[in-house]
């Protein structure tokens, strides 16, 4: 609590005013103050890496790469517990978020905006203070919205049920001694829709060409789809996911043209999707965190590699056999080419080469990074192709499966650079969640979604972690779990537990 509150105010015989020490009030005196501070500590702190890394070493996107010296061997051998780094990670990370929010938002009181002054925006582009104002309020709640359901996500055992419980709420900063239990699901979502409600409402949308890097009405309509999915509000999903695939203005990005010469260059690829990937281009991104080079931001494809994307760039992690292999199976499809580096080294004979791990490295490559800073890029969180999976889930949903394949084939169709693909033809629902959960893993691989879709759709699809035996160093280990294994539910970290003696603990953790 003391990491996540360190910038709260304090209580009794701890609220000292130091000399020097700047208060709100010194702090936040107008407007651009509100707005250097949403920019440079809200959205700075802003991350998911820790979903991203979760999803990868627990579930089946990764394999042990040839310079492994350890790192994440725990988590992929399913030894998840709460001490595990990234569950302390994604837990204080958000919290840091919310808390920041709150202070943004309890500080914007001490400030009048003037309704007779405009602010210029964008270049040539002016408002009323009065709507700058609450447009920063506005992002502000849409970023601590996200940040509280991603927490629910994860550490909740099951949001469609408004009484299971959630994690610990407040919408204040609290003193920094203060001790929260867990909420339930339903009284976090409520602050989560008092949330969005008001940023839907006062929300500013920049046109520059990096306006998706804040939060925007395409990201709270994402949001919504994405949250009303997870809680089965199949109605709702649907609606907030057509609104954006309608009114978004963006299209899903095409696999051409394709030119082999270029495909790879981080700086003029001419491919639509590959530029994606290199932070050439927004294309179908409805939201990403920005990763610019300098400064201390992180560098997401350091989480797998030493130094760089490439077969010597010391791959510690690389991509798992069975997703390749299903990246792969199509001809033509795009994202067996955009997430896999031309340098990896593809064994046809992996399964019988006893050296398979030095002879058979598939390299990541959907984070290729900048060119001036090679581990770096942007973190896309919201993108159009995960507003289709949405509508084709919620198609499944209502029992209209041909409605769900025309949804699947609309991507297949976009991410194919040689012909259209077939119609998908589903029996019955359980074959059409699991083409639904297959076409996801391909498609939303290394972005943070696997976890979560097992979670959800595991046992709908009859379907769950699907590694190969040469993921790992060791041919005899388990490659898979059982659905409703208690460990597809995060655990409160060791750290709250050991300082906040009201806080629960999630079933199946000591």
């Amino acid at each position: 609590m003391g990491l996540i509150f360190s910038v709260s105010s304090c209580n009794d015989a701890t609220d000292i005013i130091q000399d020097g020490e700047l208060g709100n009030g010194n702090t936040f005196r107008t407007v651009n103050d509100l707005a250097q501070f949403l920019n440079g500590s809200v959205y700075s702190s802003l991350g998911n890496t820790n979903e991203i890394m979760i999803s990868a070493s627990f579930t089946d996107e990764c394999g042990i790469g040839p310079n492994n010296g350890g790192q994440e061997l725990e988590l992929h051998r399913f030894n998840l517990n709460q001490t595990t780094g990234y569950v302390s990670g994604m837990w204080i990370g958000h919290y840091t978020v919310i808390n920041r929010v709150n202070r943004l938002i309890e500080a914007s009181a001490l400030i009048t905006p003037n309704a007779a002054v405009d602010v210029e925006v964008e270049p040539g582009v002016f408002i009323s203070e009065v709507d700058y104002y609450n447009a920063i309020l506005a992002e502000a709640r849409a970023v601590r919205a996200y940040s509280y359901f991603q927490l629910l996500s994860y550490f909740s055992t099951d949001l469609s049920d408004d009484s299971a419980l959630g994690v610990m709420l407040f919408d204040y900063v609290p003193a920094i001694d203060e001790k929260l239990p867990r909420s339930t699901n339903g009284e976090v979502f409520a602050l989560i829709e008092s949330d969005l409600a008001f940023a839907d409402s006062n929300i500013y949308n920049r046109t520059t060409a990096s306006g998706y890097k804040y939060a925007s009405s395409n990201m709270i309509a994402a949001l919504r789809a994405r949250m009303y999915l997870y809680r089965k509000n199949y109605t709702l999903a649907k609606q907030y996911a057509q609104q954006v695939v309608t009114s978004s203005g963006l299209s899903l990005t095409l696999a051409t043209p394709y030119v082999a010469a270029n495909f790879y260059n981080e700086t003029t690829t001419t491919n639509p999707y590959r530029r994606i990937w290199a932070d050439l281009s927004q294309g179908e991104v409805l939201f990403a965190l920005s990763r610019p080079t300098g400064g201390s931001w992180g560098n997401i494809a350091a989480n797998f590699f030493f130094n760089t994307t490439s077969a010597t760039g010391g791959a510690y992690l690389d991509m798992g056999r069975n997703l390749f292999n299903e990246l792969r199976e199509v001809n033509g499809d795009i994202r067996g080419l955009a997430f896999v580096d031309p340098t990896s080294l593809i064994d046809a004979s992996y399964l019988t080469n006893p050296a398979y791990n030095t002879s058979d490295v598939l390299v990541i490559d959907k984070y290729p990074g900048k060119p001036t800073q090679p581990l770096r890029s942007d973190i896309k969180i919201f993108r159009l192709s995960e507003m289709y999976f949405i509508l084709a889930e919620c198609a499944v949903a209502e029992n209209q499966l041909a409605t769900a394949a025309g949804y699947i084939k609309n991507i297949r169709d976009a991410r194919n650079r040689l012909s259209a693909q077939p119609l998908p033809s589903y029996a019955d629902q359980q074959q059409a969640w699991a083409d639904i959960l297959k076409e996801r893993r391909k498609e939303l691989c290394f972005e943070g979604h696997r976890y979560m879709d097992i979670k959800r759709l595991g046992v709908a699809a009859n379907k769950s972690i699907d590694r190969n035996i040469t993921d790992d160093l060791i041919l005899s280990l388990p490659t898979t779990i059982p659905n409703n294994d208690h460990r597809f539910t995060l655990p409160i970290p060791q750290d709250e537990i050991a300082g906040n003696p009201t806080i629960q603990q999630n079933p199946g953790y000591n």
